[in-house]
C-alpha cells in the first residue's frame, strides 16, 4: 500500500519541476493546505445534510405554506392489487397486448387501464411543496457562500489580476477564510453526491452525477496542490447563477409566472455570460496559458486543464438549452416548458392533447455548481431540470 500511494503521489507528476511536497508542509512561520484537512470534509457533510433537514421542515416547509405552494401530491390511482403487481414486477409501461389482456381479466375498458398507469406512475412524483423546500434550501445555501466567495475576494490582489494565482507558489500560505470556503464547499458537495439518490430525481440525473464528480475532483486536487487561489475564483464563479436559478424555480412553484419568466430570463443572462464568458477569457485563459508561463509544464497541470474543460463542455451543453428555452420565452411571451429537468425521471405527463396545445407552460429548471457546480442544469428544453 505504501507503495502503491508512492507512486500515486509521484512529485514529479503533480507538482511543477523543483517543488516537493515538503515544501507543502506547514511550518511555524506558515500555513500550508494539507491532505489530511480534506477528511474534515466528511462530518461536515453529514452536518450541513442534517442542517439541510432542519431547515426544510422548520423554515422552508412554513414559508412554502405561507405562501399557498401546494402541499399535496399527484392524485393517487385506485386500489388494485392486480395492476399494482404489474406495475411494481414487470412493467410500468404495459404495450398493447399486455393491456388487452388485463382489460379481458379485470373487465375494464383499455383507457381506463390506461388512466391507472398514468396515475400510478405520476403518483410517485413529488409534491410541489418538497420541491419548493429544496429549492429554498439550495438557494439559501448559494446565496450564502457567495456573499461570503464576495467578500472574501474583493480583499485579495487575485480577483483583478490573475497572474497573482502563481505569485510564490508554492509557497502562498493558507488563510482562515480561505480554507474556510475551501472545506465548506467541498462538504456541500460532498453532501449532493450523496444527496442526490434521495433528492427529487431528475432527468439529468446523469450529468449532474457527472458534473459533482468533477467538482469534488477538482476542489480536492486544486487543494492539495495548493492551487486554491484560482480554486476560489471558479467557485465564486460557478455559484452565482444558481442563486437566481433557484429563485426562479421557487417563483415558478409559488405560480408566480410573470416573476418566475423574468428571474429565468435574469439566470439565463447570468448563466451565459459567467460560464462562456467569464469562465473561459478569465479561468480558463490563466489555467491554460498564465500557469504554463509562471510555473512550466508538468502532468498535474494537463490534469486539471481538462477537469477545467469538462467543465466548460457542459457549459456549452446547458447554454445551448438555455438559450433554446429563452428564445421560446422571448417569442411566445412565456417561458416555455422548458429547461433544467425540473420534471422527474419518473414523471409521466401524458396529455391527450397535443404537446403544442398545453396549456399554461412553467420554468423548469435544477441546480449545482461547480463547480455546483454547480448544482446545475439544463436536460433539455423541450424534453422536460438544477447547482
Amino acid at each position: 500500500m505504501a507503495g502503491i500511494l508512492a507512486w500515486f503521489w509521484n512529485e514529479r507528476f503533480w507538482l511543477p519541476h523543483n517543488v516537493t511536497w515538503a515544501d507543502l508542509q506547514s511550518t511555524e512561520e506558515a500555513a500550508f493546505p494539507q491532505a489530511e484537512d480534506l477528511y474534515l470534509a466528511f462530518p461536515l457533510a453529514f452536518c450541513i445534510f442534517m442542517i439541510r433537514l432542519l431547515f426544510e421542515r422548520f423554515i422552508a416547509k412554513p414559508c412554502a405554506l405561507g405562501l399557498k405552494v401546494q402541499a399535496n401530491g399527484p392524485q393517487k390511482a385506485q386500489p388494485n392489487a392486480i395492476l399494482e403487481k404489474v406495475f411494481t414486477a414487470i412493467t410500468k409501461h404495459p404495450d398493447e397486448k399486455r393491456l388487452e389482456g388485463l382489460s379481458k381479466q379485470l373487465d375494464w375498458d383499455v383507457r381506463s387501464i390506461q388512466r391507472w398507469f398514468r396515475q400510478r406512475r405520476n403518483q410517485e412524483k413529488p409534491s410541489t411543496l418538497r420541491k419548493f423546500c429544496e429549492s429554498m434550501w439550495r438557494f439559501t445555501f448559494y446565496l450564502y457562500i457567495f456573499t461570503y466567495g464576495v467578500r472574501f475576494l474583493k480583499k485579495t490582489p487575485w480577483l483583478w489580476n490573475t497572474r497573482q494565482c502563481w505569485s510564490g507558489y508554492p509557497y502562498q500560505p493558507l488563510m482562515p477564510d480561505l480554507h474556510y470556503y475551501y472545506i465548506v464547499e467541498l462538504s456541500f458537495y460532498w453532501s449532493l453526491m450523496f444527496s442526490q439518490f434521495i433528492d427529487v430525481k431528475r432527468k439529468d440525473f446523469g450529468i449532474m452525477f457527472t458534473h459533482h464528480i468533477v467538482t469534488v475532483a477538482l476542489i480536492t486536487f486544486s487543494y492539495v496542490t495548493n492551487l486554491t487561489r484560482v480554486g476560489t475564483l471558479i467557485l465564486c464563479l460557478h455559484d452565482a447563477a444558481d442563486i437566481v436559478l433557484e429563485a426562479a424555480k421557487m417563483a415558478n412553484y409559488c405560480k408566480c409566472q410573470k416573476l418566475s419568466d423574468l428571474l429565468f430570463l435574469t439566470f439565463a443572462v447570468v448563466f451565459i455570460v459567467s460560464r462562456l464568458g467569464i469562465y473561459p477569457l478569465w479561468i480558463l485563459n490563466t489555467t491554460l496559458f498564465e500557469l504554463y508561463e509562471a510555473l512550466g509544464n508538468f502532468p498535474a497541470l494537463w490534469v486539471f486543464n481538462v477537469l477545467l474543460m469538462v467543465l466548460q463542455i457542459l457549459h456549452c451543453f446547458w447554454s445551448y438549452l438555455i438559450i433554446k428555452a429563452a428564445y421560446k420565452a422571448i417569442s411566445k411571451g412565456k417561458v416555455a416548458k422548458d429547461a433544467r429537468s425540473d420534471v422527474e425521471s419518473s414523471s409521466d405527463e401524458e396529455e391527450t392533447v397535443p404537446r403544442s396545445k398545453a396549456p399554461h407552460s412553467t420554468v423548469a429548471t435544477n441546480g449545482t455548481s461547480g463547480a455546483n457546480g454547480t448544482n446545475g442544469y439544463l436536460t433539455g428544453a423541450t424534453s422536460s431540470e438544477e447547482h
